[in-house]
């Protein structure tokens, strides 16, 4: 096996993707957290969507969500999901798949203290996912919530994080004429030790 260099270079996946993820907040216009999250419904329709990715773990990536919109449940129900992280900017993206699961302690209620107070009140607001009669409607709510919990809400029991922990994670990088660099880690269960391997472009 090939020693890998450059921005390849690493033991771990997880401090791979942050030094990435670091480079592009430098580079991205905006939002270089955003991820494009992937799921399957009960019919194994697949779904797709932008998130924003809030942190990278020693072992998992995580996000935050309604659990009643339709991405918390299509998480619940099959506890697996992929998402591709993607930065024009660097043409390099990281690919992830694995096992769901929730984050609703302690860690979920300093995250969503740590939003604007705007956001926190948005999240009691919106019923995500279901259908809106309007944006006034939406907006009255919001006036309704703000009224109920005021400048310092609790994290509404409806809403908290999801941890994905990967069994595959992918380096892609652009190359000239369309020669990709491309290192996948891969490993058969979350204990296992991580396997290395350069795919073709």
């Amino acid at each position: 096996m090939e020693q890998r260099k450059g921005i390849f270079a690493g033991q771990d996946p997880f401090e791979i993707a942050q030094r990435w993820l670091g480079e592009a907040a430098g580079s991205e216009p905006n939002d270089p957290n955003a991820i494009a999250l992937s799921t399957v419904d009960a019919d194994g329709m697949p779904n797709a969507r932008m998130v924003l990715l809030k942190e990278i773990e020693a072992d998992a990536f995580v996000f935050y969500t309604n659990y009643e919109s339709a991405k918390a449940a299509e998480l619940d129900q099959a506890q697996k999901a992929a998402f591709v992280m993607h930065w024009k900017s660097l043409r390099r993206q990281v690919r992830v798949r694995g096992l769901i699961s929730r984050e609703n302690g302690p860690q979920a209620d300093a995250y969503y203290a740590s939003r604007s107070l705007q956001s926190r009140l948005g999240a009691w607001a919106s019923q995500q996912s279901r259908p809106l009669a309007s944006r006034a409607a939406l907006l009255a709510e919001v006036a309704l919530v703000t009224a109920r919990h005021g400048t310092n809400p609790s994290r509404p029991p409806f809403w908290g994080g999801y941890r994905l922990a990967p069994l595959e994670v992918e380096f892609w990088a652009d190359g000239d004429f369309r020669l990709h660099d491309r290192f996948q880690w891969r490993r058969e269960t979350l204990t296992a030790p991580w396997g290395v391997t350069r795919l073709n472009p």
